[in-house]
């Protein structure tokens, strides 16, 4: 039996700089990502083709009847290195849908109906219908009530039917199948501290579907002393197989010892089990005064909650509960400088400010992001002679570096400048 060198299974660390170090860099980034090459290079041509068509009635005892229809094909080609394809074996996915609406006016135009259905069909997924119905009122000039009630549908993506791409914690996978047999994180963790295999719980995931939710909603709008202008709104939504993550380790087998050959960590785009809830209320002001100014503000907040806790799915809602803005804005301002009058400048100076909340992504990418608050503000001035305005301003004003995705980069300050020609005006 020939024994084996070292040196053939080990190697110092090449060093940075090196011919060596150059050439074994060069080669990994330049192979793709896939099981063949296992190199690091994303390798991406994907194709999306889109039709649309509507075509909007008037008969008379309709104010309007609108038909339309859609087709999306999506071919998407990775190699390998993002999805679960090669070059011999090319994903092709094709959905369509087709709608109808109607709206009437009643009780001499002040009610408004509109009644909508749409029936949308996915080449992996079953027909799905969703109906829509709302009304507005409009009791005196400027003030609008309005309730609705709708119904949509979301086809997983491509991502969530045919990933596999590798993250080194994890292998991020689609779940067009469905998966058997996963250990859970926590049984695994446990495994780790005793050893004892029986203690090991296992799941399975059935393949991930379309969600569906059902949203009510309200809300009111009007002017108040011809002045202050208020929007309030208010929605509740129930969803159905929410589409999220579910975490799981597999194992090819345990030894004698007990312990797991061909370990592997996986997080599949999956189902929830049970009903999943959204609420949330928004509140809007606008208060306008000495001819070229306004104030205004408004306030969010929003609240996921799972009917179940045990439940083992990740919704990734990642949206803050409260938030809210503050601004100052002005135009059409005249102003005097060295002696010469200028009309038509403006500005707009806002705070936004967003509360912490648990990012939930990836494994690697899931963590809490916390409270943050920016200042933007924009100057403009427009030269009517020549149909130009000229703007300036910088969001972040302030630089407060910031995250807003969990492993994503910091975010500072965007300063810009832009000059728009209005070629309508004459």
């Amino acid at each position: 039996m020939k024994s084996i060198d070292p040196k053939e299974v080990t190697r110092d660390y090449l060093k940075p700089g090196t011919q060596e170090f150059e050439e074994e860099f060069k080669k990994i980034t330049s192979a793709k990502s896939n099981p063949t090459e296992k190199g690091t290079r994303f390798f991406d041509k994907s194709a999306l083709y889109h039709i649309q068509g509507e075509y909007r009635f008037t008969p008379e005892w309709l104010d309007y009847w609108t038909v339309g229809a859609n087709y999306r094909l999506y071919r998407p080609y990775s190699d390998g290195t993002i999805f679960n394809d090669s070059e011999t074996s090319r994903i092709s996915n094709s959905e369509f849908g087709v709608y109808s609406g109607l709206s009437r006016k009643f009780i001499s135009n002040k009610l408004t109906s509109t009644l909508t259905c749409r029936m949308d069909k996915n080449q992996n997924f079953d027909f799905i219908f969703t109906p829509a119905a709302s009304l507005v009122y409009k009791p005196k000039e400027n003030s609008y009530w309005r309730v609705s009630f709708s119904s949509a549908l979301r086809n997983p993506t491509l991502t969530d039917q045919y990933l596999n791409l590798n993250v080194g914690r994890a292998i991020l996978s689609g779940n067009l199948n469905g998966v058997q047999d996963l250990i859970t994180v926590e049984s695994f963790l446990k495994y780790l501290g005793d050893k004892r295999v029986s203690n090991l719980g296992y799941f399975d995931i059935a393949p991930v579907k379309p969600e569906r939710v059902r949203t009510f909603e309200t809300g009111f709008r009007t002017t108040l002393f011809n002045k202050i202008y208020t929007d309030f709104g208010y929605y509740f939504s129930t969803y159905k197989d929410f589409i999220g993550y579910n975490i799981g380790v597999h194992v090819d087998s345990f030894d004698f010892l007990g312990i797991p050959r061909g370990l592997q960590a996986y997080r599949y785009s999956a189902n929830s089990i049970n009903t999943v809830q959204t609420q949330g209320f928004s509140i809007g002001l606008n208060y306008y005064f000495a001819k070229y100014f306004g104030v205004s503000g408004n306030y969010s907040w929003n609240k996921l909650v799972k009917t179940t806790e045990s439940d083992p799915i990740i919704p990734a809602f990642n949206t803050p509960e409260h938030k809210y803005n503050l601004g100052l804005s002005g135009r059409d301002i005249q102003m005097i400088i060295g002696g010469k009058r200028f009309n038509n400048f403006g500005f707009n100076v806002n705070y936004k400010w967003v509360q912490g909340f648990v990012f939930e992504g990836s494994p690697q990418f899931t963590g809490y992001l916390p409270d943050y608050g920016l200042l933007d503000a924009q100057i403009n001035y427009r030269v009517e002679k020549i149909n130009l305005t000229f703007k300036l301003g910088a969001s972040n004003l302030l630089n407060n570096l910031h995250y807003e995705t969990y492993g994503g980069p910091q975010i500072g300050r965007l300063a810009y400048v832009s000059l728009l020609y209005d070629w309508k005006k004459k």
